[in-house]
């Protein structure tokens, strides 16, 4: 797998850039997921030609078409920063992107939760804000993985964005080589558990659609079919669907397990139900059975490996 390009917010990476000539460097973003990630970085502020350093800003008025006004001098750089986004947005089409992490509660790059101030500056800001650029792209791509690094410290969003970009770029190559309907059906195979894992209804829905295949003009096919995986590996894996889907794993070994292995294989998913282990570890033992007795449709699902073991995204309970 050649490397994901992602974009982001410039000042993740360490680049100056900030209102006060700071940044925000992110070593984890940097150093660990920067070893399979290509960064297209994007600063809002100094590219729309705002300069560094430079007064801060803020979101006021309405939280649903806040305005972007200085807080010192209360010049309205509304208009200014969505004409350069939105052209901003048509450049960033030819970066072929695979996501978007933003600044959390950046007037411009806050994804949620960014701090709306009243007209009249009287009493506490509301939190329902996003930052315009952050909006506009968003809107864009509406298919696009995004996420903040500010909800990477919880480890559940952390894994959940970084898979999707794994099988958005999976996606990605499938179609620049030219799929017939015999490769959609084997990229569809060796991810069906980890669709299931996040969305049962999706499952359904997409093994209907792969099955008919036949019958939906290729372009259709391909943009309902990325549309509705991407909105299906949206929502969260939780326990009791990552159980399931342990679960059901374990039906592919019932001939090959011994009592005493089926005993503790149901041993550790229930620990990992309950909340004592972590995902990783059903998923070793699953694995290590996987090998043991050459099961070959488990050997090329990712459920059981969907993004690189050096990431760590499934050690947290």
């Amino acid at each position: 797998m050649q490397k994901i390009r992602l974009g982001i917010s410039a000042c993740l990476l360490g680049e100056p850039v900030r209102f006060d000539g700071g940044h925000r460097w992110d070593r984890f973003i940097t150093d660990t997921l920067g070893q399979y990630v290509e960064f297209v970085p994007v600063c809002p502020e100094a590219e729309c030609g705002l300069g560094v350093p430079r007064e801060a800003m803020r979101l006021v008025g309405d939280p649903e078409a806040p305005r972007l006004v200085t807080v010192r001098t209360k010049v309205d750089l509304t208009e200014r920063m969505i004409t350069w986004a939105r052209k901003r947005v048509g450049e960033l089409e030819q970066e072929d992107l695979r996501g978007f992490i933003f600044k959390s509660k950046s007037p411009s790059s806050g994804m949620e939760r960014v701090k709306v101030y009243s007209e009249a500056a009287q009493g506490a800001p509301v939190t329902r804000g996003v930052g315009l650029f952050a909006r506009i792209f968003m809107e864009h791509f509406p298919l696009l993985p995004v996420e903040e690094e500010g909800r990477f410290h919880d480890l559940a969003l952390r894994e959940n964005f970084i898979e999707r970009i794994f099988v958005l770029q999976r996606w990605r190559e499938l179609l620049a080589a030219n799929p017939n309907l015999g490769d959609l059906v084997a990229f569809h195979t060796r991810h069906k558990l980890l669709i299931l894992a996040h969305s049962p209804n999706h499952y359904r829905e997409l093994g209907r659609l792969v099955a008919r295949a036949k019958e939906v003009p290729a372009q259709e096919l391909y943009e309902h079919y990325q549309s509705r995986l991407m909105e299906a590996l949206r929502l969260k894996a939780t326990p009791k669907k990552n159980t399931n889907v342990l679960q059901h794993l374990m039906g592919y070994f019932k001939k090959d397990l011994t009592s005493d292995e089926k005993q503790e294989l149901r041993q550790v998913i229930d620990h990992y139900y309950q909340g004592y282990v972590p995902l990783v570890v059903p998923i070793t033992l699953i694995n290590h059975y996987v090998r043991k007795y050459n099961q070959p449709y488990l050997k090329d699902q990712f459920y059981l490996h969907p993004h690189p073991v050096e990431l760590q995204l499934r050690n947290h309970v």
